[in-house]
């Protein structure tokens, strides 16, 4: 008997690039790969040097992106001998997030509307846009006194890359665009809804994930944030509230509808072809990692984000320090966990095409960090070169790099700033075993960790775990073609599509116990600059922290 072969496609929109994988369902096989970059100002970004907290982006890029990674993946596909393009069945999305942009009521973008195209407010604002900083400070306020429930399902600290804090921001720096536009909504919310041929945004699917993470939506407590609470922020909230009251939120496991004629023509694929409802791209990478109880995943890109799973339970938890969690954000049934750092790749970019020292390549600098010794730079270096997410939530915080002398290498430097952002992550670790996350393994995964053996050899040894590399290099793509799977009645559950198309790598880094030694020194000296520098009230001595790095140097020079 011949069994039909069905393929689901998986595009991931990150903050420079979209990917886009075809996806043998049967077996998780990656038959097809496409790949667009972002080319729309610098970098695909909208950057101002007069307001350095501001990131934005033209949705222009994303719908190109789209049609040509996915147009691209299929083209690779076809050269399988059992591929037919009559076999795929679905398309599963994810995106960065919270990345919104203002609509017209017929999701027109107001970037896209010639009155509008030289306002970067009229654009889309990636995540990583930290204009609304004071916004944030606002909303924490107001929900900690008056909404506490809200504010402990993200940790105790509303985040600038948040929903309301963008949109509170418009309402009070360009009046003119946020009357202009009818709603604002996630990018992972426009693009389903644009290829789905909707002609409305009230006919929008919203995702769970970004609407319980980024959001406050709680179907407990009946959705969104109620209007007294928004009002009490600002009037003009009136708006959003009206369109969200009335929002269709579902998770990844439900269709956001079928591919609309004239984009299965454009794509040249059937009509047939299910849309799942979208979710934010890291969330779609612990898919794709095959997240389970007791593993941590951890997508390392541009930022981190650390992702956790446990049973849905009856009585509710409060996990502290900008952890955010939410039912069914990242597998229905499931309480989702997601904490991060708000800079790693962005960091390295930093130094390789700010600073550039010799204007080496990233891969050059890594070839002579490995070189060192754990201690041997003297340098220790804090990674908040944009803020810090997770567990202070602090996006006024700042980097720096302690210990420096006129004899200070690049390498040195290079090295310190990995080992920062190792420090972060073993931050985050220990904060959410003390709140009982259980982790018994570390799934590793992202744009960085299958190129940098150096960086991963590092974080074991700093974290004193064992790091795998996850199966796929596109994970997040991968867990957009697994919830397209189950979309498509393919399998009945995200548990059952993520047994049969995920596979764990054979890479496993180890910790090495005399480098895990010394680097247990330096973190205690990082954690004595972390809650220096990040905690209010602290009554810390730093006086000896750059002896204590010295005399780390003269101690591991012989090694």
């Amino acid at each position: 008997m011949i069994h039909m072969k069905y393929y689901t496609i998986g595009v991931d929109f990150g903050s420079a690039s979209v990917r886009t994988l075809v996806v043998d369902t049967a077996t998780g096989q990656e038959v097809g790969c496409g790949i667009y970059e972002y080319t729309f100002g610098k970098a695909g970004n909208w950057q101002d040097d007069t307001v350095p907290t501001m990131v934005r982006q033209h949705p222009d890029d994303y719908v190109k992106g789209l049609e040509v990674s996915i147009t691209k993946a299929l083209k690779t596909a076809r050269l399988h001998a059992d591929f037919s393009i009559d076999a795929v069945v679905g398309i599963g999305i994810d995106t960065t997030g919270t990345t919104i942009l203002p609509v017209l009521a017929d999701g027109t973008p107001l970037a896209c509307l010639p009155e509008f195209k030289d306002n970067p407010n009229a654009h889309i604002w990636l995540w990583k846009d930290h204009t609304a900083t004071k916004e944030a400070r606002e909303i924490t306020q107001n929900a900690l006194a008056d909404r506490p429930a809200y504010i402990n399902m993200v940790g105790g600290s509303y985040s600038a890359e948040s929903f309301w804090a963008k949109v509170l921001h418009c309402i009070h720096t360009d009046k003119q665009v946020y009357d202009a536009a009818y709603d604002w909504m996630e990018i992972s919310d426009w693009i389903p809804f644009l290829i789905t041929g909707k002609t409305h945004v009230e006919e929008a699917v919203h995702n769970m994930c970004t609407a319980t993470h980024k959001a406050l939506y709680n179907p407990e407590w009946g959705g969104y944030p109620d209007k007294e609470f928004l009002l009490s922020l600002d009037p003009a909230l009136e708006k959003v509230h009206c369109r969200l009251e009335r929002a269709k939120v579902l998770t990844s496991d439900q269709p956001a509808g079928m591919l609309s004629k004239e984009w299965a023509v454009q794509l040249g694929l059937s009509e047939h072809v299910v849309v799942a409802t979208s979710a934010l791209d890291a969330h779609f990478g612990g898919i794709g990692a095959g997240i389970r109880p007791g593993t941590l995943v951890k997508i390392l890109g541009t930022s981190s984000c650390d992702l956790a799973i446990l049973k849905n339970q009856d009585v509710p938890i409060i996990i502290g320090g900008s952890v955010g969690f939410a039912h069914d954000s990242i597998i229905p049934g499931y309480l989702g966990i997601e904490a991060g750092q708000s800079a790693v790749g962005d960091m390295f970019n930093w130094f390789v095409s700010n600073i550039k020292p010799q204007n080496m390549s990233h891969s050059q600098h890594e070839k002579q960090a490995r070189l060192l010794y754990p201690g041997q730079s003297g340098l220790l270096a804090l990674d908040w070169l944009n803020g810090n997410r997770t567990i202070l939530g602090d996006q006024l915080l700042s980097g720096m790099i302690l210990g420096l002398t006129l004899q200070t290498t690049a390498a040195e430097m290079y090295q310190a700033l990995i080992e920062a952002a190792a420090f972060g992550a073993r931050i985050i670790h220990n904060h959410l075993e003390k709140q009982g996350i259980s982790i018994e393994e570390i799934i590793m995964c992202g744009g960085i960790p299958s190129k940098n053996t150096h960086l991963m050899q590092t974080y074991a040894d700093i974290c004193r775990k064992p790091l795998r590399l996850a199966g796929s290099h596109y994970t997040s793509a991968l867990g957009g073609a697994i919830a397209a799977a189950v979309c498509a009645g393919i399998y009945p559950s995200i548990e059952e599509a993520i047994k049969a198309m995920t596979s764990p790598s054979n890479s496993i880094y180890y910790p090495r116990e005399k480098e895990s030694g010394i680097y247990d020194r330096l973190y205690s000296m990082y954690k004595y600059l972390h809650d220096a520098f990040g905690k209010k009230g602290q009554a810390i001595d730093v006086f000896s922290v750059m002896k204590e790095l010295l005399q780390l140097k003269e101690e591991v020079r012989g090694m």
